[in-house]
């Protein structure tokens, strides 16, 4: 965890980025300098403006804005712990009470809307849009973002969706754009949704767009997938099962398709995603026994499972590792079931054979290609 201090245009903060990855990341960045100078600027100029932070990381632009008693909805469920972690470390300022996520999306209209430009252009679609909808009709957008994360087709994206008013120039590598309202919705827009079939399945798995490979099975899971069918056939009836990481929740609805007795979990970062594998599984097995959550990992309410299926993802915010492997490595650990097992597939040159042995002494290879590894883990 790194800390250090952030000025900002009333106030200085002191700010810790949680988790691993490069030690020497701070919580927050140019962008967020840029958007808060400007903000300030611009909400000094209004009377009880109400205000709405999308996406913040670590609560840079949540507690750098608190004056003005900002709303904030974000799509990670890292933020509500990171944002109460710094307020803790800043006496002059609160947390919010309530952190939004996609799952409950706060209700507008906003006079202004502070917006951290996502990587992925399809999931800035779907937000600008989002925006329309909730912001005033003489609203401001500020949206902004370090350069070289911005998505490809960037200013096309914008240009499709809301008026851009201004573009400010640049700083430290960051940039912020400055817009209005457009006409463009959500209701009319093909994009909100994008599913594919599963080959030897009768399932149809769709996505929003913050999820990963929403358009077709990655290749990964397509290698994991026929493990997954033998691991969950092997069960006891009513067993226990969580798809960690689920994503579009691809793997745990072939696990019900296998076993629909089973007790299926979906966990993930994203509420996107939750909310995806959420309506794949109502609309496919909506008899199922399915419990979905929202979290950084699994829960400590979770109890125990007899099986823990997981792709782990491996970047997190433009840090590429195993950082965010080994949090849920270590989690599937303390949530394993006597008996129980952890299924993984992993990047081969990522070596997860040796780091998931920190957790869980038994390890074994059960499928491999060029790229991924599929593996076994248990306390046996």
């Amino acid at each position: 965890m790194t800390t250090a201090v952030m000025e900002t245009p009333d106030s200085a903060l002191t700010l810790s980025r949680p988790g691993g990855g490069d030690a020497s990341l701070r919580a927050w960045d140019a962008a967020d300098e840029l958007l808060l100078a400007e903000a300030h600027q611009r909400l000094a100029m209004l009377s009880s403006p109400r205000v709405l932070i999308i996406d913040d990381q670590f609560g840079a632009l949540t507690l750098g804005l608190c004056a003005f008693n900002p709303e904030v909805v974000a799509d990670s469920a890292t933020l509500p712990a990171a944002v109460a972690h710094n307020a803790g470390l800043n006496s002059a300022v609160d947390a919010p009470s309530t952190v939004f996520s996609w799952l409950n999306p706060p209700q507008g209209e906003y006079d202004v809307v502070i917006l951290r430009v996502p990587r992925q252009a399809e999931y800035l679609a779907w937000l600008l849009r989002w925006v329309n909808g909730v912001l005033a009709g003489d609203g401001l957008l500020l949206a902004g973002g370090m350069i070289k994360h911005l998505p490809d087709r960037g200013v096309e994206v914008f240009a499709q969706a809301v008026h851009t008013d201004a573009v400010l120039p640049a700083r430290k590598k960051a940039r912020v754009v400055v817009c209005s309202r457009g006409t463009a919705d959500l209701d009319s827009w093909s994009g909100s949704w994008k599913s594919y079939d599963v080959d030897g399945s009768q399932l149809q798995v769709g996505a929003l767009p913050a999820v990963f490979a929403r358009e077709k099975l990655d290749i990964g899971t397509r290698l994991f997938l026929p493990h997954v069918k033998t691991a969950v056939s092997a069960l006891a009836t009513n067993a226990r099962v969580l798809d960690l990481a689920c994503g579009n929740g691809v793997v745990g609805l072939v696990a019900l398709e296998q076993r629909p007795d089973l007790e299926m979990n979906f966990a993930d970062v994203s509420s996107q995603a939750v909310a995806s594998a959420r309506d794949n599984v109502s609309r496919q097995f909506p008899e199922s026994q399915a419990r979905f959550d929202h979290a950084d990992g699994i829960g400590d309410s979770a109890g125990q499972y007899d099986l823990i299926l997981l792709n782990p993802p491996f970047h997190e915010g433009g840090v590429v590792g195993d950082h965010i492997a080994l949090r849920l490595f270590r989690a599937a650990a303390q949530h394993l079931a006597p008996g129980g097992s952890l299924l993984i597939v992993g990047n081969r040159h990522l070596g997860y054979h040796r780091s998931l042995r920190k957790f869980l002494p038994t390890v074994r290879q059960l499928d491999a290609n060029p790229k991924f590894v599929v593996l076994e883990a248990s306390q046996r």
